[in-house]
């Protein structure tokens, strides 16, 4: 009788110890579940050259890769990052899981090289984000005047991948 219950008991133990591998197993492979939010273009100062910036969110397990992106207002469109005042060309960035990847002024960004016209306040200009998991997602970037940064009133560590527990408050204060 004895032997039966600690058989039973060890059966539990092992039961659940199973199932909470698997509720781990499960989200750390899940897919990619990617929003966009904040979007914004500053109006460009000039007519050949401008930037973009956005909130990528990701709710999913599993990371994803920008890999590039495309847009009928410029001839090419490239990704940057700024790491100590350097501006650099990326060839993707990460979207890490259940995390944010944050693009504006003074970090990472897009830049329109080669405008196919010069956007007003007011237009907008759409692109489409090309990922290696996620396929394309099309973002609707809204032109704001050549001042507007909506960062001011979020602090430090803008342009850098976030952790998801700062995920909900930039998401709201880059809109």
């Amino acid at each position: 009788m004895r032997r039966r219950l600690l058989g039973g008991a060890l059966a539990l133990v092992a039961a659940a110890s199973l199932a909470g591998c698997s509720d781990d197993g499960a989200k750390a492979t899940s897919a990619p579940d990617l929003t966009v939010a904040g979007a914004f273009m500053p109006q460009p100062v000039n007519a050949d050259m401008a930037a973009g910036f956005f909130v990528l969110t990701n709710k999913g397990g599993t990371a994803d890769q920008l890999t590039s992106v495309t847009s009928p207002a410029a001839e090419r469109v490239t990704l940057h990052s700024t790491e100590g005042g350097a501006m650099r060309e990326q060839d993707s960035f990460e979207v890490p899981a259940d995390g944010t990847l944050d693009f504006s002024r003074g970090g990472n960004h897009l830049m329109f090289e080669q405008l196919t016209g010069r956007p007003a306040v007011g237009d907008s200009v759409e692109v489409v984000l090309h990922f290696s998991e996620s396929g394309e997602i099309e973002v609707s970037l809204p032109v704001k005047e050549a001042t507007y940064n909506p960062a001011k009133a979020s602090g430090p560590g803008h342009g850098t991948v976030q952790p998801a527990d700062r995920r909900t408050a930039q998401a709201h204060t880059a809109q």
